[in-house]
């Protein structure tokens, strides 16, 4: 057993640090989007007065994260008031919002219309349009008219009561929640992650140095609002002076339109989920494409690197392109681990990408404590490490151990460590599998499945179809249940009731599932029996962020 420490200084809340840079950098551009700009003095301005509308240490608030400048504000603004923020995002099933928003304890909500706060049974705090956000700001359209709010009524500048642009209002204990989101659970029911301030900060102050980012530096916000992932993109920019971009264009499917946004707004650093960068590597060696010249920073993650594509990166003109693998779970904040594997800071010794080789997942960053523990499982401590499970004590305490005075999250991941310190993913402990880069527990979509009135057994298994990681399902039908119908019948009641990453890509009507010498279901035995011949089982799950 193996324990390496790292460097465990944070001593900044994250509020702390942004409030310094707009007093550095107030006239700078802090958020762009559609053409527009929004300063950092503004931005801070806006936090604030949604943070003096919440009022102090609101508790959880749900918010309505859409890829908008107003879904930043309202992460500023509940950080400011001391709160908790719980993004929902609005192209999930009602039903599952509702029970995010329930689990978390949320009774406020940050959004566009009333509507959506009614849906979930919270209170309204009104969100207004970007237009008006943007309206007054030098350059843009309409820049004579007075303040507009983005949330409820803004206070004119120097009016009693404005705020304080250097205060916040919350008790802001290293120790309290920032922010809830939520990982797969074997209930069927979201398993809220409760993350401390402290962790953010720690999290924050290591990518920062990790991306090298400074103030000239313009970053692509790509990553859904609902994993942390998003957090690795918003907020080391906005703590370092750097422009966040937010585009249309870039979540609209199209690899094109994707690399005319990076030119066109001068992306210099991006984020992109591993399984988005593999298609957009095949893309560019198929048409004999570069990215932009702006670009000098690419970051992966979410599961293994394809050594075809990593192959494929290295025959491109990329040279010039730091490309970051890089590991982290919900459960102990953004990103713990990363490697650089092409470009002008990686390491020597890396191997040759001829396709073959395997990507290193990466050497810990310097907040984080990590072990070695039996089975080669990848345990994880320091000032990042969750809270725990929001009112799951029995979950918190499976996952969550103390070790010789310290606080670890079992990753399930088990590894092996090289001299120089890299870790190299070797496969899962558990069942979990990755799904579009996001941790999915079978047991949960079992749980969903199993709750249509059809379906009498089901066995869910993670498999390779297309290329892509996928969820596969096995259903039995009850008797008297149509089994010729079953399969889209299950799908449209699942499309219904639980987000995308939640479905399975295919699902089969079988006459009954392989079980245990126990009477339990054997989930990969079935699949290897009842499996198309064009599936292939998911041999050993990657690993990387949720």
């Amino acid at each position: 057993m193996s324990k390496i420490r790292g460097v465990n200084g944070v001593a900044f809340d994250l509020f702390d640090a942004f409030t310094e840079i707009v007093a550095r950098f107030p006239e700078r551009p802090a958020i762009v989007h559609g053409g527009r700009v929004v300063s950092y003095r503004r931005l801070q301005e806006l936090a604030n007065t949604l943070a003096v509308r919440l009022g102090p240490e609101p508790g959880a608030v749900a918010v309505e994260a859409t890829h908008a400048p107003g879904t930043v504000v309202a992460l500023l603004g509940v950080l400011a008031a001391g709160g908790v923020y719980c993004p929902v995002d609005p192209a999930f099933p009602v039903e599952r919002q509702r029970a995010m928003a329930t689990a978390a304890g949320c009774r406020r909500m940050v959004a566009a219309a009333p509507a959506a706060a009614v849906r979930l049974g919270l209170e309204l705090v009104e969100s207004g349009p970007f237009e008006d956000l943007a309206a007054d700001l030098p350059g843009n359209p309409g820049a004579d008219r007075p303040h507009s709010p983005v949330h409820g009524e803004a206070f004119p500048p120097d009016a009693p009561g404005a705020p304080d642009p250097t205060v916040h209002l919350g008790a802001h204990r290293p120790d309290a929640p920032a922010y809830i989101l939520f990982t797969s659970g074997s209930t069927g029911q979201p398993k809220p992650v409760a993350t401390p301030r402290r962790a953010v900060s720690a999290a924050v102050h290591s990518l920062r140095e990790l991306f090298g980012l400074a103030p000239e530096d313009r970053v692509l916000q790509f990553a859904s609002l609902n994993w942390d992932t998003c957090f690795e993109e918003i907020l080391p920019a906005l703590t370092t002076g750097a422009a966040l971009v937010l585009d249309d264009d870039a979540y609209a499917g199209s690899f094109p339109r994707f690399l005319r946004t990076v030119e066109r707004n001068g992306i210099t650093v991006l984020d992109l989920p591993t399984a988005f960068w593999h298609e957009l590597v095949l893309h560019l060696a198929e048409d004999g494409l570069a990215l932009p010249g702006c670009v000098r920073t690419l970051v992966i993650g979410g599961e293994a690197a394809a050594p075809a594509r990593l192959a494929d990166w290295s025959r491109l003109d990329t040279g010039r392109i730091r490309l970051v693998n890089t590991y982290g779970c919900t459960e102990t904040t953004m990103i713990t681990h990363a490697v650089d594997l092409h470009g002008p800071a990686a390491p020597a010794g890396l191997p040759a990408w001829d396709g073959t080789a395997r990507a290193p997942i990466g050497r810990a960053l310097p907040h984080v404590v990590q072990r070695l523990g039996e089975q080669g499982e990848l345990l994880i401590g320091g000032p990042a490490v969750a809270l725990g499970y929001v009112g799951l004590p029995e979950a918190t305490s499976a996952r969550f151990t103390v070790i010789d005075g310290e606080r670890y999250f079992r990753t399930g991941d088990r590894v092996a460590e090289a001299p120089d310190g890299v870790l190299t993913h070797q496969g899962r402990l558990d069942g979990e599998i990755k799904v579009r880069g996001i941790r999915v527990d079978p047991a949960e979509v079992e749980a969903h499945i199993a709750g249509h009135p059809g379906v009498a057994a089901v066995a869910v298994a993670g498999a390779t179809l297309a290329g892509r990681s996928v969820l596969v399902a096995y259903v039995v039908p009850r008797a008297g249940a149509s089994g010729r119908t079953l399969d889209t019948d299950v799908l449209s009641y699942l499309r219904g009731t639980v987000p995308a990453h939640l479905v399975p890509g295919r699902i089969t009507v079988v006459p009954a599932l392989v079980l245990t010498a126990s009477g339990k279901v054997d989930r990969a035995a079935s699949h290897r029996q009842l499996s198309a011949p064009q599936t292939t089982p998911l041999a050993a799950p990657a690993a990387a962020a949720t």
